[in-house]
């Protein structure tokens, strides 16, 4: 069974190639645009793995990460933190809300896949 990852990313060609790669891959993947639905859309989902970007509208991704790690369904979820945000202390700031890994814009296809197969393998 494919495993399954959720996206959420307001950028809409972030999101697109992100999960047009997710897909080339073999993965099952769910993609969300909006923060503020991003939880509810993981807990339908259930997803292996949540790729989350961190500078969104209406709600930080490091507000969301700490709501998915609050959630009892969600806690034991990796997160992957991919963000624009690449200064001094952000990479600390990000893990301490509770992502699993980082990576910063722009994204790299290859250590994108090497990321997420490795976060899908803990």
């Amino acid at each position: 069974m494919a495993k399954r990852i959720l996206v959420v990313e307001d950028n809409d060609l972030n999101r697109k190639l992100f999960c047009d790669v997710l897909k080339a891959n073999g993965f099952e993947v769910e993609p969300v645009a909006d923060g503020e639905l991003a939880l509810n859309a993981a807990r339908a989902f259930a997803p292996d793995l949540v790729i989350m970007d961190i500078q969104l509208p209406n709600i930080s991704g490091m507000d969301l990460i700490v709501a998915f790690k609050q959630d009892a369904s969600l806690t034991d979820t990796p997160i992957l933190a991919v963000t624009a945000y690449a200064g001094k202390g952000d990479e600390d700031r990000i893990r301490d809300a509770g992502a699993r890994d980082y990576l910063s814009k722009p994204v790299s296809i290859s250590p994108f896949m090497a990321a997420v197969k490795k976060l899908l393998e803990d």
